[in-house]
């Protein structure tokens, strides 16, 4: 069998970009995969898995669907289990379900990559799949205090809960207040969905100072970046995110493994870069 098949699902899914990134990895291997993507809502993702034939390979998964998709898994690996989410589906060839979650992966190198490689506090908004697999990257990084800005406290159990197991101290605010809460942060994260805007300016230090992490990528800039971008201050960008997360689910569909760089892994990565640009 030649030809696989693969697909980001969610909902909305219509302007994800990971069909465009997908696509330049496998023609640069030289594999005959074909990518596309299928809207789908939490209930609707059971049948469609089930319903798959043996040409498929894997999934991606972006919202709402990365806790539907652990769900449905027969094996993951302990960030799947801290985040509670996976964004990746592979169908092996035994018929297991296997899931990863390579968004942790993606934020830690997007923040390497604006020049932090190490963090003691950070601020958060919001509090859903992303902030988990945010505080996950930023655990890795040496992290041991975490302030959280949401719009609705009673969302942000998950988070407090994994704060918890990572042993880390964890203060809830309103998003409202987030202009109050940022300086002296080492990372000031925005996770929130397309459409939720900044109520107001942040302080000029925390611009200068703090990295700030945008997981918006289209639109971009998203709200925060905006901000930092406007200051000359330095981005950790939701498109770099999403390359470096989209890098390690090719190489789990390659090869069933995450760690292990492709053949000829420089040139798919900027292939897949010149297809984001």
């Amino acid at each position: 069998m030649s030809i696989r098949h693969l697909a980001v699902v969610g909902s909305p899914v219509a302007h994800s970009l990971s069909p465009r990134l997908h696509a330049a990895a496998y023609a640069t291997l030289g594999l005959d995969w074909e990518y596309g993507r299928h809207e789908l809502r939490e209930h609707e993702l059971s049948g469609f898995v089930d319903g798959l034939d043996a040409s498929w390979r894997g999934l991606s998964a972006t919202m709402p669907l990365k806790e539907e998709l652990l769900r449905l898994s027969d094996e993951h690996d302990r960030t799947v289990a801290l985040t509670r989410n996976a964004n990746t589906l592979l169908l092996a060839d035994d018929g297991r379900r296997i899931v990863r979650n390579t968004d942790v992966a993606g934020v830690e190198r997007a923040l390497r990559d604006a020049g932090l490689d190490s963090a003691e506090h950070a601020v958060i908004a919001g509090a859903g799949a992303t902030a988990r697999s945010v505080l996950v990257a930023l655990d890795g990084l040496g992290l041991r205090s975490v302030t959280v800005a949401v719009r609705d406290a009673g969302r942000a159990a998950g988070l407090v809960a994994l704060a918890d197991e990572l042993m880390l101290e964890l203060d809830l605010v309103a998003l409202d207040d987030l202009a109050h809460v940022v300086d002296g942060a080492d990372v000031v994260a925005w996770t929130l969905p397309n459409g939720v805007e900044l109520a107001s300016g942040l302080p000029a230090d925390a611009r200068r100072e703090a990295v700030a992490l945008d997981v918006t990528y289209h639109p971009w800039p998203g709200p925060l970046a905006a901000q930092w971008l406007e200051a000359g201050g330095r981005v950790a960008s939701g498109r770099d995110m999403l390359l470096h997360q989209a890098v390690r689910q090719v190489r789990f569909f390659v090869s069933g493994q995450t760690e292990h760089p492709l053949p000829r892994e420089a040139e798919v990565e900027a292939a897949m870069a010149a297809a984001l640009a």
